[in-house]
């Protein structure tokens, strides 16, 4: 099955704005619930039937196509933000290659799965201190390590923790989807116009 540049920016979508959140909730230790519940919702379907089935519909990533948008505008008002996405696709790429690792996740992801469909909600503060766990026991023990800055009245509190690394995981999982939509570090060189055209097609 081949896909196209316009799923393949599905997937950066999922990344950015996991990534987002993930810097508001080290900042100002509040996250918008409704994306939150789209990250969760993404590492749950582990088995969608298409690119936008994982987040729900197309419609769910639109917060981080904007974010695309204006990245590749130069019009970015975070400068950590692609900082943050790099080390998560550079920490991929070392994940897919630790089977025993992929395996953890894939069994931690199960659990959780259970957790969320008893509470009713992927987001759930029980949810995300599963998915937390899971993140900080196996993805995290990898390198290059993910480092977040900011508030650290906040990032002492270990439900804002548990909620960052529960983020980073669904970032994480992105970048797995982006790569098997064929993406690669030379679209950010090579196809930079036509990846902007796509993520116009999709906020259209």
């Amino acid at each position: 099955m081949t896909f196209s540049i316009d799923d393949r920016v599905l997937a950066l979508a999922g990344i950015a704005q996991a990534l987002q959140q993930v810097r508001r909730i080290a900042e100002t230790g509040h996250s918008e619930s409704a994306i939150v519940r789209t990250a969760m919702d993404s590492v749950l379907r582990i088995d969608a039937s298409s690119p936008a089935s994982v987040y729900g519909s197309a419609t769910q990533v639109e917060p981080g196509l904007r974010l695309l948008r204006d990245y590749f505008r130069n019009q970015g008002k975070d400068d950590l933000l692609p900082r943050l996405a790099l080390s998560v696709m550079q920490l991929e790429r070392r994940f897919v290659r630790e089977g025993a690792t992929v395996d953890k996740v894939e069994a931690g992801i199960q659990r959780a799965a259970a957790i969320a469909q008893e509470r009713g909600d992927s987001s759930h503060p029980d949810v995300l201190s599963a998915m937390g766990a899971l993140y900080a026991d196996t993805i995290s023990q990898l390198k290059p390590k993910i480092m977040v800055q900011g508030n650290p009245h906040y990032l002492g509190q270990a439900m804002v923790v548990s909620e960052i690394r529960a983020l980073l995981l669904a970032a994480v999982r992105s970048a797995v989807l982006w790569r098997q939509l064929g993406g690669a570090y030379w679209d950010f060189l090579f196809s930079r116009k036509a990846m902007l055209e796509a993520i116009e097609r999709r906020l259209r």
